[in-house]
Order: structure tokens, then sequence, then C-alpha cells
């Protein structure tokens, strides 16, 4: 690929990339408002079209009404109402709709145009399969909370959250991979070890967004309203409470909190502690530059957290802190770029 093509190609991937942060705010919003139950049907093409008059809203109230949601928790909602939370689970199925196309369209462009190297199209195919799993998915966890239980799983819930970063982690190391510069080992083993703690930093980011996912599935921002202590224990003593041991991951508040705590207090350290190292070694001043933005994201991220728990998770504030991861691994995935072709001395650093 020639340079043009491979900037080309990387505009449209960090263009979709931001489709999907939208995708994952509105979809916090979404889970916030309880809303997104609200729509009881999977119609992928057809469903791309809202109730167009008085009838039509009528009818789609009428199969909400159907549900375990309305029967049990809304019985009292006005079609308002009822409009109000239609409109972000469908807004969040139109930004669904969108990166689809937004993908699919330039994809094609650019394959009938020999734009696309051999070593990328299978990447490229990869991700868009991910995108088709994402939205079946999402028609999954929905599923879950038109049964009995107006809930979805939390299960579910947290491997869609996981399908759309790990979407969108795709998508964004591809992007920096065609516009970066061309990466080569380096011998420096200082700059080795901060390569390897730059991937496991990833790892722990990774490992936030699961645990966040089980903490949102079952609410547990709702509970333990305090920092640092949780109700005044660091560990609370309930945290194996349920039998077998191992559903309280997935299925105690307490215990899926101060899972989801213990990472942030991990990134609250070890961010820091990296960006510090980085000043020592022999490394680029954009990679500095893009540590020093990882330590700010992590830092308005943690405050965000933080505040939206002391808060008990208002719609704006519980969006913003979802959003914020997105932003966080972003900036660290760049980092991770970064470090790979960090220049040092008259080498070039893979």
């Amino acid at each position: 690929m020639d340079l043009s093509a491979r900037r080309q190609v990387a505009t449209w991937l960090f263009v979709c990339s931001a489709i999907v942060f939208c995708i994952l705010v509105v979809g916090g919003v979404t889970r916030l408002t309880h809303s997104g139950l609200s729509i009881v049907e999977w119609q992928p093409i057809v469903g791309a079209i809202p109730p167009l008059n008085e009838q039509e809203w009528a009818e789609t109230f009428e199969k909400y009404k159907k549900t375990p949601e309305f029967q049990l928790v809304n019985h009292q909602m006005t079609i308002s109402e009822f409009k109000y939370i239609f409109f972000w689970e469908y807004f969040h199925r139109v930004l669904g709709r969108l990166v689809g196309i937004a993908f699919f369209v330039p994809f094609v462009y650019f394959w009938i145009r020999r734009k696309l190297s051999p070593r990328l199209v299978p990447k490229l195919i990869g991700i868009f399969i991910l995108g088709g799993m994402q939205g079946a998915m999402g028609w999954y966890m929905v599923k879950s909370g038109l049964v009995d239980d107006p809930r979805v799983s939390q299960y579910r819930l947290t491997a869609h959250l996981s399908l759309a970063f790990l979407i969108f982690i795709s998508m964004m190391w591809v992007g920096l991979g065609l516009v970066a510069d061309r990466v080569r080992e380096t011998a420096d083993a200082a700059l080795r070890r901060m390569q390897r703690i730059g991937f496991w930093l990833c790892v722990l980011v990774g490992y936030m967004v699961v645990t966040g996912g089980f903490v949102a599935g079952i609410r547990a921002g709702k509970a333990y309203n305090t920092f640092p202590l949780m109700n005044g224990h660091f560990v609370p003593p309930e945290i194996f409470v349920i039998d077998p041991w191992y559903l309280n991951f997935f299925n105690n508040m307490a215990t899926t909190q101060f899972n989801h705590r213990l990472g942030a207090w991990l990134l609250a350290f070890i961010v820091p502690w990296f960006w510090w190292k980085l000043r020592s070694i022999p490394v680029s001043g954009r990679a500095r530059g893009v540590a020093t933005l990882l330590l700010i994201a992590i830092a308005i991220q943690i405050s965000l957290g933080i505040t939206t728990l002391l808060l008990q998770v208002p719609v704006a504030w519980g969006a913003a802190h979802q959003g914020g991861a997105m932003v966080v691994f972003g900036i660290l995935l760049w980092l991770n770029h970064e470090l790979r072709v960090a220049r040092t001395g008259n080498a070039t650093a893979k």
C-alpha cells in the first residue's frame, strides 16, 4: 500500500472507531434510563424506520405492554413516557446500523480500488464479523429481559460491552499500524520492559471493562456509595456470602464493585509510575506526550468513577464514565504503538 492509501484507510478506521465510541455512550444512556427493553423485536432492516403516526405508536406501545418490564415495573407509564425510552434504544440501534454501513461500503470501495494489502483484508473481514456478532449479541442480551425478570442478564450485557471494546480496539490498532513509522525491534532492555508493561496495562484496562460490565449488569453502583471505603470497610465482609463462592464475582454487589475498585487502585498507582519511568529512558517526545495524556485521562476517569459512585449513578455521569473507559483504552493503544516506533538514539524501537 502506498502512503496515500494507508492514510485513507486509517482515517476510515478512525472514523468508524469514533462511531463505536458514540454507540458506547448512547448505550450507556440507554442502560441508565432503563430504555433497552422498549423495542421488543429485532428487525435489522424494517426496524430502521420508527413509528411514524399515532396508530403505529399505539401498536408499538401495545407490544411493550406485554413485556415483564411494563407489567412489573412500568405499568403506569404513559405513551409519551414510552416514546422517551423508545428513542434511546432506537438511537442506539440506528448507530449500530450506521457503523455497519460506514464500515462495509468503504471496505468494498477500497477493495475494488486495490487500496488494501493482502495482509490487511483478513483483518478487516474479521472486524466486520465481530460487528455482526455484536449486533446478534445485542439482541440476545435484550431477549434475556423479555422473559420473566425485567432485567437483562449481566453475563450477556458484559459480553455485549466487551465486544464493543474489542471492535474499537481492533479498528484503532489496525489504523495506528497504518499511520505509524516503520517498526523495528529494539535492543534496549528498559524499553522492552516498558513495552511489556504497556501491554499488561491494556489487559488491566480490559479487566476494568469486564468488571464494570458486571457492576452495571447487577446495578452494583447503587450500593456502597462511599469512598475510599465501602461502607466503612476496605474489603466488605459480605463479598463471599453467595454459595458456590465463584458466583460472587458475577452476582454479588459487594464483590463486583470491590473487583472494579481494585482495578482502579492498581491503575492509580501503576500509570503515574509508568509515566515517570518513561521519562528516564530514551523514547520519542511524542511517546512522552501520549504518556502524559494517558496520565491525565486516567485521573479524569477515576474522578468520574468516584463522582458517579458518590452521586449514585446519575445518567450523565454514568455515561461519561463509560465513554471515558474507551478514551483511556484508545490513548493506551496509541501509547503502545508509540513505544514500538519510538526513536532511541540512532535506532528505531519496535
